[in-house]
């Protein structure tokens, strides 16, 4: 099986066949800028002292500094770490946002640390990169197990370090810290603008549209209740502990309710008189992928449509909530069977979108309301949605080939703008 950085390089080649970049270009986007690697040391509660793995990768700047989440998860290395920047620097130039990718995490399971110890690991990452990132060198964000809170600690911890208050080091912060109103919801927000703008041109309407999210954490849980309030059938969500499917419809935001209780929804409709309300059945994210749905939402990890289930795969429309759901081999199965993917690197860009606003307000020191936020999102996402779509029909590709001929433009003019062969070779 590929490396995830190598499956991730596959789209690349692909999108080259119809896009004309110089070659210094090409050859700058296949590796990163720089990787690094870290250890780093916690004093546990019980006394005792564990050492974690850490990592931050710069993957390009032609564009801006670099920007990516941080992610607290035991499956966590280098490889997902370098795939996943490379992903973003392809997001970020996709949303003509002035940054390029980056992206970090930590190989751990963060249930099982108490608070002090995930400030003292938080801070402790801090501690070993501090010389890495910077608001005009790279901006890390919350991802997979990471939150406001926690972006909080590492601001707190780098502007100790630097000693001075630098709030735009970090995106996702606590709003008392600086955060963006809308950034915690931005993520799904996005997602939902660009279903909107897409679903109608396939000719599908919200009414009778039926859903299953893949994923029910911060992401995939606002936007179940997005699409449920706008009049899409959710028939099943699941989280790392499986999940749940009626075919006649979830109510979303019970669901919601008691997931934030009891931390499983499989806990939904089986407690007191709500377990007599509506017949469901429970499944595994496995057989949640595998549904007759007419939208698919996979919004947990990567990898998680492949070779070995594609061929299984049944909703004729995939919306990627997740960083590279999809592997390149599970791509051509799907084209085959006529299934539209619609790619991670715009569905999943509202939350880099309002990061950058984020940036933006803390660079100015004037910050903006929540409606303003979102109009500036919806702007944004509708906008380049509408130009990957224009791409796919022009050039007669798929969403995903157009959406990084359409990044990959973007970044050849940049890189091309430091000189290239043709300038020193006559």
């Amino acid at each position: 099986m590929l490396s995830l950085l190598a499956d991730a390089n596959q789209r690349l080649e692909k999108a080259l066949r119809y896009v004309a970049i110089p070659e210094d270009a090409i050859e700058r986007l296949k590796f990163p800028k720089a990787s690094l690697t870290v250890s780093i040391p916690v004093r546990m509660d019980d006394g005792s002292l564990k050492v974690f793995q850490g990592y931050r990768v710069r993957y390009d700047d032609s564009r801006g500094p670099t920007k990516g989440g941080v992610r607290f998860h035991p499956s966590v290395n280098l490889d997902e770490v370098q795939s996943l920047a490379f992903w973003m620097t392809f997001k970020c130039a996709a949303l003509n946002i002035p940054f390029g990718g980056a992206k970090g995490g930590i190989t751990l399971n963060p249930k099982e640390l108490s608070r002090f110890e995930l400030e003292s690991l938080s801070r402790g990452y801090i501690n070993a990169l501090a010389d890495f990132i910077g608001p005009d060198i790279d901006i890390p964000a919350p991802d997979v197990y990471t939150n406001a809170m926690i972006m909080g600690w590492m601001m707190d911890q780098y502007s100790i370090i630097q000693r001075q208050i630098i709030p735009g080091v970090v995106t996702g912060k606590p709003i008392s810290m600086g955060g963006s109103l809308g950034r915690e919801t931005a993520t799904a927000l996005g997602a939902f603008f660009t279903i909107q703008t897409l679903l109608p041109k396939f000719g599908q309407a919200p009414q009778g549209t039926t859903v299953a999210i893949q994923g029910f954490g911060n992401a995939g849980a606002v936007l179940a209740e997005l699409l449920f309030k706008a009049g899409y059938k959710v028939v099943a969500v699941s989280d790392s502990q499986g999940g749940i499917y009626a075919s006649q419809g979830l109510d979303i935001p019970s669901v919601r309710h008691t997931k934030e209780a009891t931390r499983s929804v499989q806990a939904v409709y089986c407690q007191g008189s709500v377990c007599n309300a509506i017949e469901h059945s429970v499944v595994t994210n496995a057989e949640l992928l595998e549904l007759e749905v007419d939208v698919l939402i996979p919004a947990a990890l990567e990898n998680q449509i492949t070779a070995a289930n594609a061929h299984l795969i049944k909703a004729p429309y995939i919306f990627e909530v997740a960083n590279g759901p999809v592997t390149s081999e599970a791509d051509a199965i799907l084209a085959e069977k006529g299934i539209q993917v619609i790619p991670d690197i715009l569905v999943n860009a509202g939350g880099v979108t309002v990061s950058y606003f984020e940036w933006v307000q803390n660079k100015s020191g004037f910050y903006w309301s929540l409606e303003e936020v979102n109009q500036r999102l919806q702007d944004k996402m509708t906008e380049e949605t509408e130009w990957i779509w224009a791409t796919a029909q022009d050039l007669a590709i798929d969403l995903r080939t157009a959406a990084y001929v359409h990044a990959l433009s973007r970044l050849a003019e940049a890189i091309g703008a430091q000189g290239t062969r043709k300038d020193y070779i006559k």
